[in-house]
């Protein structure tokens, strides 16, 4: 049930439940203990811990929260990244019952709303303002894991899911588009931003920094399935010279030929969506790893862009109704599909259908300050082990899809709804 209230953060809030319930209903019950992917947790884990955190966070800084079980505040607390080549070894049975998981959330954004429902926080004040600032890291990661669960339930066979209405419509699967350069005039752009702009951010995104970008070449649009199977078809992933050290004994090790959603069956390069199995659009982003990207780009003779040619390329573009982002479509459409989406340089389509990798290993901008109630946010992956991605995919929540947002991955991370384009040498 939603809380009725006044405050549009709260409404936000509202929303932001609404989707994550929405999407834990599409995987059937039985299927609930399930792990799709090795490195995270099992699904049962993310339906306590988006309340928990929001428990938790809340907790002593917006208003007292008591905790119903303390026990289950922390076992759902943190999720996982591991660097170390650890996984995850826990059993179903490790896990409580799915109806007291259940009966903990349900208990949690009760005690929550309770006290939202009394919160006095004014409409129009600022993003950083505690009690604002507060919402808003409740709201957005709530909608990152959202994101996070998609591309995970993506993992899960067909049959434990249930196909929800409102699926991409048929497409052309014959369609390609032809890579093509555009020059970006040298010139500075900004990364980050200050927090005198009272705009919501992640820790990450504050420590205003400008940067002077020689000019370069970039690819008009992401790379395409079409375009990335060229490279399968040369034996890219066999060519030693395309890749790192460390990609190269990742890829052996894990025998890896083809990105994680392909599938070679009677000849023919197909591809799992959420929902289906379909003949590879040849026209769609290409969803890689950072290794696998630039080894493309290697064979191709250029390279992914830095953060600050990223941003630079994206002069003049904005967010457009268009673009795909916001949960609009299940899945990606063609990089040519929102030519009004285009920055001032003729770069189209920089925000949604894809996150974008670039070669900047993610770290602090200048003056970076953690979140005193989030220290680890981001401080824990500048590890010189992730690297920056921008732009947004088609399940990233339109309130992060904004020029300062910092995505990150490991790179050779394969699940991810991540793209790339390549720069000139």
């Amino acid at each position: 049930m939603s809380l009725p209230s006044s405050l549009p953060l709260v409404q936000r809030l509202n929303d932001a439940r609404t989707a994550s319930d929405t999407l834990f209903d599409i995987i059937k019950p039985e299927f609930l203990y399930e792990r799709p992917i090795r490195e995270r947790h099992r699904i049962v884990f993310y339906i306590g811990h988006l309340e928990a955190f929001d428990r938790n966070l809340f907790d002593q800084r917006l208003f007292a929260l008591p905790s119903s079980d303390s026990q289950l505040d922390q076992l759902f607390a943190f999720g996982i990244d591991p660097v170390d080549g650890a996984l995850p070894s826990d059993m179903p049975s490790d896990w409580p019952r799915i109806e007291q998981v259940r009966a903990y959330a349900r208990d949690a954004r009760d005690r929550i709303d309770a006290r939202l429902a009394d919160l006095d926080l004014p409409a129009d004040a600022p993003a950083t303002e505690t009690g604002a600032q507060l919402l808003n890291v409740a709201i957005e990661h709530r909608l990152m894991h959202v994101e996070t669960l998609a591309y995970m339930f993506h993992q899960l066979p067909f049959e434990q899911k249930l196909t929800p209405t409102g699926r991409s419509a048929a497409l052309d699967f014959l369609h390609t588009v032809e890579p093509s350069l555009v020059t970006v005039p040298a010139g500075r752009t900004e990364l980050g931003m200050t927090a005198e702009r009272g705009i919501f951010g992640w820790d990450n995104e504050f420590g205003e920094q400008q940067v002077e970008v020689p000019a370069f070449e970039i690819d008009r649009y992401m790379v395409t399935n079409g375009a990335y199977l060229q490279f399968v078809d040369d034996g890219g992933y066999e060519e030693r010279a395309w890749w790192t050290d460390a990609d190269w004994a990742w890829k052996d090790a894990e025998r890896i030929g083809n990105p994680v959603c392909w599938t070679r069956r009677d000849g023919e390069w197909r591809l799992r969506t959420m929902f289906d199995d379909i003949p590879l659009p040849l026209a769609w982003p290409v969803y890689v790893s950072h290794a696998e990207a630039s080894a493309f780009a290697r064979w191709r003779g250029m390279r992914l862009p830095t953060e600050a040619q990223w941003q630079r390329a994206a002069h003049g573009a904005l967010p457009s109704p268009t673009d795909n982002f916001d949960f609009r479509h299940w899945d990606p459409v063609a990089v040519d599909s929102t030519p009004d989406s285009v920055s001032t340089w003729g770069v189209e389509g920089l925000y949604g259908n894809g996150w974008e990798w670039t070669s900047t290993v993610f770290g602090p901008l200048p003056g970076f300050t953690p979140f005193p109630f989030y220290e680890g946010y981001s401080a824990n992956f500048f590890d010189g082990q992730h690297y920056a991605m921008k732009g947004g995919s088609a399940r990233t929540a339109q309130c992060m899809v904004r020029p300062t947002f910092r995505n990150w991955f490991q790179p050779r991370y394969q699940h991810a709804y991540a793209g790339f384009r390549c720069v000139a040498q």
